[in-house]
């Protein structure tokens, strides 16, 4: 008989508890365009309709490791997200501003 998580998560101990939602908050905070639509509870055709494209255009743009970041862009703000660029290093982390107003310069 198959026992239920809760029951199992219950049984842990705090520290193994603690680790493994440290672990989930680490698989949550990068994930694939794929997998963060489906966690936004998304369809690739819900999100085509948003963008006003076809469906198979979703899957192509979920599959490419390379794109323009507007492209990036309006899939995030579609998905009700905002895109922010950051550049990390050893010292400290810088938000590029460069990009922040690139969605209004696309209608100007």
């Amino acid at each position: 008989m198959a026992k239920k998580f809760s029951d199992l998560r219950a049984q842990m101990k705090p520290e193994a508890r603690q680790s493994a939602e440290a672990a989930a908050q680490t698989m949550l905070a990068a994930m694939p365009l794929n997998e963060l639509r489906q966690a936004r509870g998304l369809s690739q055709k819900m999100l085509a309709e948003v963008l006003h494209v076809q469906q198979p255009s979703i899957a192509k743009i979920e599959k490419r490791t390379d794109m323009y970041l507007s492209t990036l862009r309006s899939h995030i703000e579609a998905m009700g997200g905002e895109l922010e660029i950051v550049a990390r290093f050893p010292d400290g982390s810088v938000r590029i501003s460069n990009f922040a107003d690139l969605g209004n310069a696309a209608t100007v």
